[in-house]
């Protein structure tokens, strides 16, 4: 398959949405952030230095979404209209699990927006915690669902 984002002679540009129809779109991301037990329980028992890592990191998640074409050259600006991010700690990790859920009604799909929503709260996870456990490492992050367009629905499979 081609990539949609070059042209014949090789160079970047824009894709032309214009010919496509307007449908209901979903992507739903994931991602998680690995730590310290011990930096788990400051985030759970609400002793990080920071505040509420989790409460900041789901804004920060939403935010992401809402700038993904300022952040992403080739992104289309999109009006999206649901940004919906749960981080739940699973102490089986040691960490926080991240998704998000974007929608829209438009031309093109919303698994950029969700990407960078996941991508977002998992970086202010870390900036939030760095001073407890600097060896935090963010992984995973992947397209779980996408829904609505002329390709259909995607769901990744289970890992």
């Amino acid at each position: 398959m081609p990539l949609t984002h070059f042209d014949g002679k090789g160079d970047a540009h824009m894709v032309d949405v214009s010919d496509k129809d307007v449908t209901a779109r979903v992507a739903v991301a994931g991602g998680w952030v690995k730590m310290e037990r011990e930096t788990l329980a400051l985030i759970e028992d609400g002793r990080a230095r920071k505040g509420d890592v989790l409460g900041v990191a789901r804004l920060a998640g939403i935010m992401g979404a809402k700038k993904t074409p300022d952040l992403i050259p080739l992104c289309h600006p999109l009006p999206v209209t649901k940004v919906a991010v749960e981080l739940t700690p699973d102490p089986a990790l040691p960490g926080v699990r991240i998704e998000a859920t974007v929608k829209t009604t438009g031309q093109t799909g919303v698994e950029m927006e969700a990407l960078t929503a996941v991508s977002t709260a998992a970086l202010t996870v870390y900036d939030m915690c760095k001073a407890a456990d600097r060896a935090m490492e963010i992984g995973g992050i992947r397209v779980l669902v996408k829904d609505g367009g002329k390709s259909g629905r995607y769901e990744a499979a289970p890992r």
